[in-house]
């Protein structure tokens, strides 16, 4: 795995869980670290926690709310006044199987931050991405996207709602999304890669209670079938660093049934395979989010 010093890498929801951990191994990797966090006062404590175990390391907070499109365009406006170049984007937060809600701009809250959100992010940092040699978008699905579908007449949920249903489709945009941005950035001639990856079933702050922490049973089992989140994150560090990878690949565990182990190729689910739905979710995305991908715009000098 390459040694990043020099290069700069956003992380979203890099304050916990796997974006933390990967934001530990870019910045002692020697990489510049975007924390892209919703809540700034948990990045900031986040920031120090590197910083305690690690004084060389460079890290920076900004703030970032995937379920609000203005905070989208806000945060990659300020990042493009501040540099002319991005090496890595991680697109790794994500909410898990909430009550209904929605996002500030009424799209249902997993679609829209998890998926809507991050691709809005990476169409307004285009430009440096194209402008950065052998940079890399890496985004995170789950093993929830097998057997999901992409529900076209029902992404709000208005039309009935079930939170993991929901979760798995927005994992399966993930990856959807991931795959054709690596093939548009091939069609147009563009070094950029582009690769999905699943941590497996990681010990993470998605698996919460509500506000009361898990059971003590819970934390055994979890304990004894979860992974921890440092080996979560080891997909993720792969697919951003790994020389071998040519673009398109799903990286996950290579245990049992993908749930535990170290980074491999992981084959997607045939659910992903789909390439007319692919196809119509990249169009929706750009009409819901207004961004839409210039491929061919000049680079920026």
């Amino acid at each position: 795995m390459k040694q990043l010093t020099g290069k700069t890498a956003i992380i979203t929801g890099a304050n916990s869980g796997i974006g933390l951990e990967a934001a530990k191994a870019f910045a002692e990797r020697g990489a510049h670290v975007i924390m892209a966090v919703r809540n700034t006062r948990k990045g900031d404590a986040a920031r120090d926690l590197i910083i305690d175990t690690n004084k060389d390391a460079l890290v920076t907070v900004m703030k970032l709310d995937l379920a609000d499109l203005a905070s989208v365009r806000v945060f990659a406006e300020s990042f493009k006044s501040q540099h002319k170049s991005l090496d890595l984007l991680i697109n790794n937060a994500g909410v898990m199987t909430p009550p209904y809600s929605k996002t500030k701009d009424g799209f249902e809250m997993q679609f829209g931050s998890n998926h809507l959100g991050h691709f809005a992010l990476t169409g307004l940092l285009l430009p440096l991405l194209k402008n950065t040699a052998e940079s890399r978008v890496v985004s995170l699905s789950s093993l929830a996207h097998k057997g999901a579908s992409i529900d076209f007449d029902n992404l709000d949920g208005a039309k009935g709602y079930k939170a993991m249903r929901f979760y798995g489709q927005s994992k399966l945009a993930n990856l959807l999304f991931a795959q054709e941005l690596d093939k548009r950035f091939k069609q147009n001639d563009l070094n950029s890669l582009s690769l999905a990856c699943h941590p497996g079933i990681s010990a993470t702050n998605l698996f919460k209670f509500g506000k009361r922490d898990a059971p003590k049973l819970m934390k055994t089992l979890m304990h004894n079938f979860l992974q921890p989140q440092e080996m979560g994150a080891l997909p993720t560090v792969y697919a951003a660093t790994d020389l071998r990878l040519i673009g398109g690949e799903y990286i996950g565990p290579d245990g049992k049934g993908q749930r535990k182990g170290y980074p491999t190729l992981d084959t997607p689910h045939a659910a992903a395979g789909d390439e007319a739905v692919s196809r119509k979710l990249w169009e929706v995305s750009e009409q819901l989010t207004g961004v839409k991908f210039d491929f061919n715009e000049p680079v920026i000098q």
